[in-house]
């Protein structure tokens, strides 16, 4: 049995306008280790047997905390193991840490290389902070790098993704991860949604944008293996993989997601009750569901078929058959070698392909 565990860093310096995890200013660092630590003793009877596939430090920014980083490597290490970070904090000493640490991977935040619109988005970065971040952290010996590019940004015109693209394309990278912004609920942006709308590119341009990047990406050997994930050489995510594919994952922190044992489960998001309930001896969950057949089957498919290599058709029941069948007719989806995978209209509309399926 194999197992993929996530730790949330909720710390940050600042939150951007965008954003929608739960992320806290950068403090109490020492409350929150404590508290994550005897999370881990909590849980060990859950991974005790099991092969850790890929251990990730997402956030908030875990680099703030690297004390907290240090003490989960101290008892766990994985084929593969991400750290977040964003571009103004990858200095040469920091990336000599973590690859000291055994760090293997590490997941830099760049998502523009333009000036004005990185304003826009409310980062502390500039493009060249960017461009360097990526540098150092492969002369430190980290060789694994992705970045998050983002899209439909306000402002942001065809050209300026085009100049974004062009340069990405040339760093030394193995993997990137391709975002549309989306304006979520709780958030800055949400709050003056009526002020950004008319500068949004409208979907004509956007649509342009994305098959442009895709298009440049698959020329740098850059190869989509997911909807929104591009890996050079194989480099795919093993941790993001497991999501698409079911694979069981715990989650350590304030608001951190755990899938297991056919279980989704939730952390509270509130750093002092999620103290507070470890300090009593209790899991800190506050949330957990466990879908009934057939919702949870249709589920899967819905993730799977994010993969570029579809899903298998194998043991699928009569009743979904037959609703992959009517995707098939519709030009959703297509059928090759034994898989279910989305056909280029289904993969640009896969926000309405999945919800055919979940709420079948």
């Amino acid at each position: 049995m194999v197992i993929s565990l996530y730790f949330h860093f909720p710390f940050c310096t600042r939150k951007c306008p965008y954003c929608h995890f739960y992320v806290i200013p950068n403090r109490d660092q020492d409350s929150f280790v404590k508290a994550l630590l005897k999370e881990w003793d909590l849980r060990l009877l859950q991974i005790e047997g099991k092969k850790i596939e890929s251990l990730y430090f997402g956030g908030g920014t875990p680099t703030l905390c690297i004390e907290g980083v240090k003490k989960i490597l101290q008892r766990a290490q994985a084929p593969e193991i991400t750290v977040e970070t964003n571009p103004e904090d990858a200095t040469p000493e920091l990336m000599k840490t973590l690859y000291d640490l055994g760090v293997n991977r590490v997941s830099i935040g760049v998502q523009s290389l333009n000036n004005t619109l990185l304003k826009h988005l409310g980062r502390s970065h500039t493009a060249q902070k960017a461009i360097d971040a990526v540098n150092i952290t492969h002369k430190a010996g980290i060789k694994n790098i992705t970045i998050d590019l983002m899209y439909e940004i306000p402002h942001q015109t065809f050209q300026l993704w085009k100049e974004t693209v062009d340069i990405a394309v040339e760093l030394p990278i193995t993997h990137l991860s391709l975002y549309n912004l989306t304006i979520e609920p709780h958030t800055a942006f949400k709050k003056k949604e009526d002020d950004l709308r008319p500068h949004l590119p409208n979907e004509e341009t956007a649509t342009q944008m994305l098959q442009y990047a895709c298009k440049r990406f698959e020329e740098a050997k850059l190869h989509r293996y997911e909807i929104s994930a591009f890996a050079r050489d194989g480099n795919v995510s093993i941790h993001n993989t497991g999501y698409w594919t079911g694979r069981e994952f715990l989650g350590y922190g304030p608001s951190a997601f755990s899938y297991y044992e056919g279980k989704r489960f939730q952390n509270v998001c509130h750093l002092n009750r999620y103290i507070k309930k470890l300090e009593q001896g209790t899991f800190p969950v506050d949330f957990e569901e466990k879908l009934p057949f057939p919702a949870s089957l249709h589920e899967k498919i819905a993730i799977g078929l994010r993969l570029t290599k579809g899903i298998p058709l194998d043991n699928i029941p009569h009743n979904t058959q037959t609703l992959l069948r009517n995707l098939d007719q519709e030009g959703w989806i297509s059928y090759q070698n034994n898989h279910a995978t989305l056909t280029d209209y289904g993969r640009l509309f896969y926000d309405t392909v999945a919800e055919k399926i979940i709420d079948e």
